[in-house]
């Protein structure tokens, strides 16, 4: 089982630093249950890059699914993440429900469709990101945290797509709801050409200042959240900064911060927990 545990350490800290880092802050003994949920979030997550094609994505969704749903017991003790995930469910207690949810949700990316309202985009990240915020703070907690995991999962998740808005508009997906681009008259066929406009970046400022409204709302939220609950929010660490770079960036820049800039921000938070959001 073990192998099993450190095959998903390995597969987060190759695919999602961030939480990796954030999990050394963690009790060693809740560790491999974090590492266990992020790299299920990491395979969920990455399944339109891998499969390419709608179907083959959808197959690999089901295929979570139906572990999770108790079936395909040979090939999930054979899968080490599967396996990982499926030991962590079971000695924390975890929703089942919740994972399946986060799968459907992820159907999302697989195809074309727009996002199109911004109920429709924060429903997306309740699902997806806010519910893996919860389920990782109960690993920690052992209870509710839904008032701060909650605005966490939307801020994360509304950063990660604006990060990753020239990769989408490149291959013609687009999370920005078209509610916000047509109320600022964004064009869609400007997007996929790649071509900005003050209408595109007034669009985009938009649902920057959602993220930073919902790290704020985090930040009050910290307060009353249990002192164990915080290795499950320091990946926010490096988000304020990241909002701030795409300001000053066009739209189909790529922006990223420097891995030890990520590493020390992380750091910075673990020690002052007042500066995971701020």
């Amino acid at each position: 089982m073990q192998d099993a545990f450190e095959h998903c350490a390995a597969l987060v800290r190759n695919a999602d630093r961030d939480r990796f880092l954030a999990t050394l802050f963690a009790p060693a003994a809740r560790r491999d249950a974090l590492f266990a949920l992020y790299a299920f979030n990491v395979e969920v997550a990455r399944v339109r890059d891998i499969a390419r094609q709608a179907l083959p994505g959808e197959i690999r969704l089901q295929w979570w699914s139906e572990v999770l749903d108790g079936a395909r017991q040979e090939e999930a003790r054979a899968n080490p993440v599967a396996f990982a995930l499926s030991s962590a469910i079971e000695r924390h207690a975890l929703s089942a429900a919740a994972l399946k949810t986060l799968i459907e949700a992820r159907r999302f990316d697989l195809y074309e469709e727009p996002m199109r309202t911004l109920e429709d985009l924060q429903t997306y990240a309740r699902q997806t990101s806010s519910s893996l915020f919860a389920l990782t703070l109960h690993v920690l907690t052992g209870g509710d945290c839904a008032a701060v995991a909650e605005p966490a999962g939307l801020a994360y998740a509304i950063a990660g797509l604006l990060r990753a808005f020239p990769l989408h508009a490149a291959r013609g997906q687009l999370y920005v709801p078209l509610e916000i681009a047509e109320r600022h008259g964004a064009k869609t066929a400007d997007i996929f050409a790649g071509r900005s406009s003050p209408s595109l970046e007034a669009a985009l400022a938009e649902l920057r200042g959602l993220a930073r409204r919902c790290l704020a709302e985090v930040q009050e939220a910290i307060g009353a959240a249990p002192a164990a609950a915080l290795p499950a929010l320091l990946p926010l660490a490096p988000l304020r900064r990241l909002l701030d770079r795409m300001e000053r960036r066009g739209p189909f820049v790529e922006v990223d911060i420097s891995p030890w800039q990520r590493q020390w921000l992380i750091w910075r938070a673990a020690r002052q927990p007042a500066r995971i959001a701020g």
